[in-house]
């Protein structure tokens, strides 16, 4: 219930992490694993560029996978696993 007077708080809400300047992602989760989730990066910059894929777990620690540096006009990828133990994949971002 809302008074007279008063605003309605909003829930807080998260914002997404933004894919770092110059490289173009793709992110999934593994077709055989839910628990292991991947981001592929080709890098469209000038620039040497370092990424990873960063995973929400869930019940679980959320988890960063490996660090991994793409040149111009180059692709790599980054791969995680959440533990079984948890609830699974919620999120997946990439992180500079």
């Amino acid at each position: 219930m809302v008074l007279p007077g008063t605003q309605a708080l909003a829930a807080p809400t998260r914002a997404a992490a933004a894919t770092p300047p110059g490289l173009s992602c793709s992110t999934g989760k593994h077709n055989n694993d839910d628990y292991t989730g991947f981001a592929l990066c080709e890098n469209r910059g000038s620039q040497t560029q370092t990424f990873w894929v960063h995973l929400v777990c869930g019940w679980s620690p959320d988890v960063d996978g490996d660090h991994v540096t793409v040149p111009p006009g180059g692709v790599n990828q980054s791969t995680a696993h959440c533990s079984i133990l948890g609830s699974g994949i919620g999120e997946i971002s990439v992180r500079p």
